[in-house]
């Protein structure tokens, strides 16, 4: 009972955070929305037994997307006038998407229906003696190893990729020479001195900044007459 009343608690949040994600005005407020809505689902996956899931979400969700949208938006100079200026003309093009998205979701939907034996299969069977972890890793590193490899060769082309359209060479830029680095001696940046005991610096030939010149000292005034 006492789950299930949590698992409503948690579920109308999500459900509540995530409508305010799209709908707030402020960009700021709607990353708060989202960081809302990671809690709330990783609170989820902990009541469904998938502790490895919401911690997952909570530490690179929470932990990097989420504060590196927060951090995006907070430095962006928006000018939310001119974002709402826009809206009366691209609300007929908006709302003929939305119409269309939700006829295909009601033929979805209309065709859909629960097999017989849909709740007696399991994709996974988990052994009775195996935490959620172990049998994730087993799945992803065992027997789904090359989707899994393929899928992070993707990801790694699409990172390089924009890096390299988001790259800009200035003429100003400094750049770094390798090679010459790793061939240089250390006599081309050190300088070795003998310097003897009770030296000062001007022997050695590395001279300190002047010190400055002392104020004169202005000459006391006369006394005044007598008194």
């Amino acid at each position: 009972m006492i789950a299930a009343i949590f698992f409503y608690i948690f579920a109308v949040i999500v459900v509540a955070s995530a409508a305010m994600v799209v709908t707030a005005r402020n960009p700021v407020h709607c990353v708060l929305f989202l960081i809302l809505t990671f809690f709330n689902s990783a609170a989820l996956f902990l009541m469904a037994g998938a502790e490895f899931l919401a911690m997952i979400l909570v530490i690179v969700y929470l932990g990097a997307v989420a504060v590196l949208f927060l951090f995006v938006v907070m430095m962006l100079n928006i000018d939310f006038e001119q974002i709402r200026g826009g809206f009366q003309r691209y609300a007929p093009v908006g709302a003929l998407i939305g119409a269309v998205l939700l006829i295909e979701l009601g033929i979805v939907l209309s065709g859909w229906k629960f097999a017989p034996e849909a709740m007696t299969l399991r994709f996974a069977p988990v052994a009775a003696n195996a935490s959620n972890t172990a049998q994730l890793g087993r799945l992803l590193y065992t027997d789904y190893i090359l989707p899994f490899q393929a899928a992070g060769i993707i990801l790694l082309v699409a990172m390089i990729g924009a890096i390299v359209l988001t790259l800009r060479d200035r003429t100003t830029s400094r750049h770094q020479d390798i090679s010459r680095q790793v061939r240089r001696h250390s006599a081309d940046t050190m300088v070795f001195v003998d310097v003897r005991i009770g030296a000062g610096a001007k022997e050695t030939g590395i001279l300190r900044p002047p010190e400055p010149e002392p104020e004169p000292i202005e000459p006391a005034h006369a006394g005044h007459g007598g008194h």
